[in-house]
């Protein structure tokens, strides 16, 4: 059978993007993000590498439990750059993550689908692989998705295995990783 058609481009944004908060807010959540990440810190549990890369990159690591001086995430984030490609099986299909362009992908997570006969129900990894197939196919969806829906006959703890092997096997788009 054939692929999808030829990829239809970005959406280039010429518009400002929606301010939610203004400034005083963002103000006051980074304040309280410091405040969290300062004096509770996070537990990493069995990972000696992320603790070693924390602990090099200035954090208080004790035991399992990193601490963040007041402004070292957010340093560490400045470094992050603010386009990159992610990159898919069929290099034609690599999508720009940032900047103006506007990439469209399938919905994230939801664990009913309606059915062709209108019946809402549980959805299962037919239904998931049905769902990467209709990404794969339209031209207008850059990106195959990640959980684009919960597919509970599948036990959880292998569920993830097979929706990345759906994104593999029936797209060649690039893809989210799936997490249940």
């Amino acid at each position: 059978g054939g692929g999808p058609g030829t990829q239809l481009t970005y959406i280039k944004r010429k518009i400002n993007v929606y301010e939610v908060l203004d400034e005083e807010g963002l103000a006051l959540i980074e304040k309280n993000t410091d405040t969290v990440l300062e004096e509770i810190g996070i537990i990493f549990r069995d990972d000696a590498e992320a603790l070693q890369l924390w602990k090099e990159a200035g954090a208080d690591v004790k035991g399992e439990r990193v601490h963040f001086p007041k402004g070292l995430c957010r340093s560490l984030l400045k470094t992050a750059p603010s386009v990159y490609t992610q990159h898919a099986r069929n290099a034609e299909r690599s999508v720009q993550i940032g900047g103006n362009a506007t990439v469209f992908a399938p919905v994230y997570g939801p664990p009913f689908v309606r059915d062709l006969d209108g019946v809402r129900r549980y959805a299962t990894i037919e239904d998931f692989r049905n769902f990467v197939k209709l990404a794969y196919m339209a031209p207008s969806i850059h990106h195959s998705g990640g959980t684009v829906c919960e597919p509970v006959d599948v036990p959880v703890n292998k569920r993830h295995l097979d929706m990345i092997y759906s994104h593999i096997k029936y797209s060649d788009k690039p893809f989210m990783g799936s997490v249940t």
